[in-house]
């Protein structure tokens, strides 16, 4: 599963832009600022219905699934027995799956979950920072941006585009997964 839509609308960053929104250098900007967003937060952001996952058993009564919100848990199976949504388990839409009897089996591949998460509409902080990223990489120029001759310092225009905004970290922080297992 693959998430290609952008997380803003071409035709409002077009106005910021002054170009048209069907603009080749627009739409390779829009698209770029939704995948760098996408792979800041972990999860596709867009609503994907019928995702199917396979997950390792924690060992303990609560797993993570891989994307949020959460909108909707169409099957659990654990080692090829489905389990009863209320009486087996329960989930919550910030993405838990708990088991209500006994603990998940500390196992490899032994969980099987199909569930419909994401947003149907893209939240408005989360499309603003896309815009702006958008903007930025837009404007960007290819190619050395600086040159000093003593030192012999280059500085090239695609370090433009990786700075982020406080506004950015803040919209990442607010709709990462997984935050725990970085250093």
């Amino acid at each position: 599963m693959v998430a290609t839509d952008p997380l803003a609308d071409p035709a409002e960053l077009a106005v910021w832009l002054g170009v048209p929104e069907t603009d080749t250098k627009l739409v390779a900007a829009l698209n770029a600022a939704s995948r760098r967003f996408r792979g800041a937060v972990r999860h596709p952001v867009t609503l994907v219905a019928g995702d199917t996952v396979t997950l390792d058993g924690p060992g303990a009564y609560t797993v993570l699934l891989p994307a949020a919100p959460v909108v909707a848990v169409a099957s659990v199976v654990l080692d090829g027995t489905t389990l009863v949504a209320g009486t087996d388990y329960e989930w919550s839409q910030d993405g838990y799956l708990r088991r209500l009897s006994t603990p998940w089996p500390a196992a490899l591949r032994c969980l099987t979950v199909t569930y419909t998460h994401g947003y149907a509409q893209i939240p408005d902080d989360i499309q603003e920072v896309v815009i702006d990223q958008a903007r930025a990489i837009y404007a960007v120029q290819p190619g050395v941006q600086q040159k000093t001759v003593g030192s012999q310092s280059v500085t090239f225009g695609a370090q433009a585009a990786t700075g982020v905004t406080a506004q950015w970290s803040a919209a990442v922080e607010k709709y990462q997964l997984n935050r725990g297992d970085r250093a």
